[in-house]
């Protein structure tokens, strides 16, 4: 038997060392080929280390949470043959993971992502299997739909037995958990007195979200600009389309719209889709509108970016928009469809609440945040009519965009979606 040393690879792009994120094996875990053993976080994207070779884990390079150096040793397995090992030399001693956290579907390297409609069970009725009693920080063998189905339905899979090979959990297992967890449940006193204190490591995506956040508002000098816009017109439009067009061409939701209303009002305020150097003293105007558009993953705030924004019609920011996203969720988006953007647009749909004050995603100069829609009374031309508002809450860094020249821009926009059909006129 020899050992295999696997270090940490080189990703690209001049990046030196990168942040541990996660483990996928334990010490003692039997590994092939090609198996996600880690997950690691650069400066935009989440990275899968996969396995070159079979064999046994002896040691763990690193706990989460810690950065790690391009080429220091990330695991040791032990292998068939002579590995590659340097006779005389010692594997690193392995280091102690804390607990895990709540488990989130996190997606792995099977070539379906995408969940299949199963059709119903027709197995004969099986004895219930009990509840599996795993480890904390045991992370069981499941394929993405299996995990996405588990955390939509509320399922922590630690306690799922599993029926596949090496105990992997299959979708009949969930099955036969679900069946389980109908049965009634003893009531739980509504006023029980809890002490239970749960410590999470702020490592990872999360990280880097918090970095980047006080990062921004350290150094930009934010100012936010509320306008209400009456979209009645436009949600008239999006219906229509739809109703025509939605079974070829797909369906539109509001944020093509948005995105072709900033393109078009850019044009007259080329001043806020730039990008500021604080440190060079230089502003740079960008001729393209790359809008990244804020995407809530389970792991955090992601902006993938939509390039050249201003080249692309309804459908094909909508269509963009979407493959964009899903590439974020899945952690499968590349550094190249995570940075550059030029001005960001941010929106938390029906949740979206009244009013809200976006951070500037540097470094951008502005970031447009969407509200939600209501149906509400408004007085035009002395009469009370009931219209489709919705509020755009923007923020601009004040080093670089005067007051007035936000203002005008956001009013920009508004007219621009007040009269959806001014879009489309060149």
């Amino acid at each position: 038997m020899g050992t295999h040393i696997i270090k940490m690879p080189d990703i690209g792009e001049g990046i030196a060392e990168v942040e541990l994120s996660q483990w996928h094996v334990k010490v003692g875990d039997l590994v092939v080929e090609d198996q996600v053993l880690a997950d690691v976080m650069t400066d935009k994207a989440m990275v899968d280390i996969p396995s070159p070779v079979h064999g046994k884990v002896i040691a763990l390079g690193g706990v989460p949470g810690e950065v790690m150096a391009v080429g220091s040793v990330l695991i040791s397995i032990e292998v068939e043959g002579a590995g590659n090992l340097r006779e005389g030399a010692e594997a690193p001693a392995a280091k102690a993971a804390p607990a895990a956290v709540v488990e989130k579907p996190v997606a792995e390297p099977e070539a379906a992502s995408t969940p299949v409609a199963r059709p119903a069970s027709t197995k004969a009725a099986v004895p219930r299997p009990a509840p599996v009693a795993r480890a904390a920080d045991e992370r069981p063998l499941a394929s993405p739909a299996v995990r996405k189905r588990a955390w939509d339905a509320g399922i922590e899979l630690r306690f799922v037995h599993g029926s596949g090979p090496a105990g992997r959990i299959l979708h009949d297992d969930l099955d036969a958990y679900l069946a389980q967890s109908e049965q009634p449940a003893p009531a739980v006193a509504s006023y029980a007195k809890r002490t239970d204190e749960q410590q999470i490591p702020v490592i990872g995506l999360r990280r880097k979200i918090a970095q980047r956040m006080q990062d921004a508002k350290r150094r930009a000098a934010h100012f936010s600009y509320v306008e209400e816009v009456d979209v009645t017109a436009l949600e008239e439009l999006r219906v229509h389309l739809n109703h025509k067009y939605g079974d070829s061409r797909g369906k539109l939701t509001l944020l093509p719209f948005l995105v072709r209303a900033m393109v078009v009002a850019l044009r007259d305020f080329p001043q806020i889709n730039v990008r500021y150097d604080d440190e060079a003293q230089v502003i740079t105007r960008h001729g393209a509108v790359h809008v990244g558009v804020a995407a809530q993953t389970d792991g955090g705030l992601m902006v993938p970016v939509v390039r050249h924004a201003e080249s692309l019609n309804l459908w094909g920011t909508s269509d963009e928009i979407n493959r964009l996203a899903q590439a974020a969720r899945s952690g499968k988006a590349s550094r190249e469809e995570m940075s550059g953007s030029t001005i960001t647009l941010t929106s938390l749909g029906a949740l979206g609440g009244i009013v809200s004050t976006p951070v500037l995603n540097l470094p951008e100069v502005a970031i447009v945040g969407v509200n939600r829609i209501v149906e509400r009374p408004v007085v035009i031309k002395g009469q009370i009519v009931i219209r489709k508002m919705m509020n755009l809450s923007s923020s601009f860094d004040h080093r670089v965009v005067d007051g007035m020249d936000a203002a005008q821009f956001i009013q920009a926009i508004r007219g621009l979606l007040e009269q959806p059909a001014s879009l489309f006129v060149e």
